[in-house]
């Protein structure tokens, strides 16, 4: 890699840090080029980022952002996984861990708050935005519904108590 595709790398990264809502990093050694594609597609899917990135270039792309604090987090053979959405790329992440032992979980950060292996867990465990965002408009269309039917439930008995009548 030459000294351009290096400053490239470096601003690519930058600004999917600084675009992220958080960020999961993993150490995946021995994932075959199947699994690592069936992983990087569960990611495309959701909208996630997932690249296997080299220590030295993550931590310069690290630098003012509000990730700096991660920066000890990449020693070893790591990757990352960012989202927009500050659950899905956990998620997605601690799934595939769960089922495949090559990959594993170091920690990571939800805005400019460090996150270790326990805390990326259970924030995998929480509702993505979509899923949130459906329980509100539920939530929000339960009352309305049920005032059109309480509106409309003394006319319908009205009508089953004429109907019974001409029926005598």
């Amino acid at each position: 890699m030459d000294k351009k595709q290096k400053t490239d790398l470096v601003k690519t990264l930058h600004n999917t840090f600084a675009d992220a809502a958080s960020v999961v990093v993993v150490h995946c050694v021995g994932l075959t080029v199947a699994e690592s594609n069936d992983l990087r597609n569960k990611m495309r899917n959701e909208n996630c980022y997932f690249k296997v990135t080299k220590n030295k270039i993550t931590r310069l792309a690290l630098k003012e952002t509000k990730y700096q604090h991660m920066d000890e987090m990449f020693s070893g053979p790591t990757a990352i996984g960012s989202s927009k959405d500050p659950v899905m790329a956990a998620k997605i992440l601690v799934d595939f861990a769960k089922e495949n032992e090559k990959l594993v979980i170091i920690g990571g950060g939800l805005e400019d708050k460090p996150l270790s292996k326990i805390d990326v867990e259970a924030l995998a465990k929480l509702p993505t935005l979509s899923d949130l965002r459906g329980k509100i408009v539920g939530l929000l269309q339960a009352p309305a519904s049920k005032i059109l039917r309480l509106t409309m439930e003394p006319a319908s008995q009205v009508l089953r108590t004429i109907s019974q009548k001409s029926q005598q």
